[in-house]
């Protein structure tokens, strides 16, 4: 099994270059980062009837998510780094399709329209500058294709943010569990964010948790339309948010390297006996 390997801003994925198709139990061994190739996530390239190329994003636990600003960059630079695509191009996640341009520094991924009704979301119950339980901050739920959970909070790092994000993302308003953001107020265009992901955790920056935090900040008035700039602890991205919600991303992939996994990847050891 051939896996290359990118990251934007330290979130980094593990696209399936040649080898057999994921399974979860494959993908939680090859994510799991002392015994396998470790990421945040596995890209497999799939054949689409409707767009370039198809993707199916995989998280680290085995789930699947329906879209990934991060991975659709990183799978954007490396449709083109291998000749698959031309430096425009059109993606099926699967659950949807988007566009992706890549350029010499940056590329950019149309996210679509973010979302603001229950039943799109999907939640139980739509909040926008909303109270959820006793939880700190005020919550904007917002669907990119996948749900998220925005709380804006004085200082995101005065909280047991990670704590919060787990409890959140498993919270019985969100049916298909839910990303989970705490944003500072705006500085001038730019957020201060902290990103705990739906099957995956921590993450040192989301490209739909941008997203997610700028459409939120734009729908409760702290902002207006135009680019955003979301500063997470793994650098930052822009997102340009239209008057009615059209989102586009932006920001850099780098390359990491090209793994081959050995034969006996997978197996378990037979232990020695005494």
């Amino acid at each position: 099994m051939r896996l290359e390997k990118y990251h934007g801003l330290g979130n980094d994925y593990l696209i399936l270059a040649d080898g057999p198709p994921m399974t979860p139990e494959r993908v939680r061994a090859i994510c799991d980062r002392p015994t396998g190739a470790g990421g945040d996530g596995v890209l497999e390239p799939f054949v689409s009837d409707r767009a370039d190329v198809g993707v199916r994003i995989w998280n680290p636990d085995g789930s699947i998510a329906e879209k990934s600003g991060n991975g659709l960059r990183i799978f954007a630079q490396w449709c083109v780094d291998s000749g698959r695509t031309g430096r425009a191009m059109r993606l099926d996640t699967g659950a949807c399709l988007v566009t992706a341009e890549v350029d010499e520094a940056l590329i950019t991924v149309d996210m679509g329209h973010a979302v603001f009704e229950a039943d799109t979301i999907p939640v139980h119950r739509a909040y926008v500058d909303g109270a959820l339980d006793a939880l700190p901050g005020s919550l904007t739920t917002v669907g990119l294709g996948n749900p998220h959970a925005v709380f804006f909070v004085d200082d995101p790092d005065a909280l047991p943010w990670r704590a919060l994000g787990a409890s959140v993302e498993r919270h019985p308003n969100f049916p298909n569990r839910t990303n989970v953001q705490f944003a500072a107020p705006p500085s001038g265009r730019t957020i201060a964010a902290r990103i705990w992901e739906r099957g995956a955790g921590e993450t040192r920056a989301s490209g739909s948790s941008s997203c997610a935090v700028a459409a939120a900040a734009v729908r409760t008035g702290r902002l207006t339309p135009g680019r955003v700039w979301v500063a997470m602890e793994g650098g930052t991205l822009g997102v340009d948010v239209a008057p009615d919600f059209a989102l586009r991303l932006v920001g850099p992939v780098a390359y990491v390297g090209s793994i081959t996994l050995g034969p006996s990847f997978g197996t378990e050891p037979t232990p020695r006996v005494p």
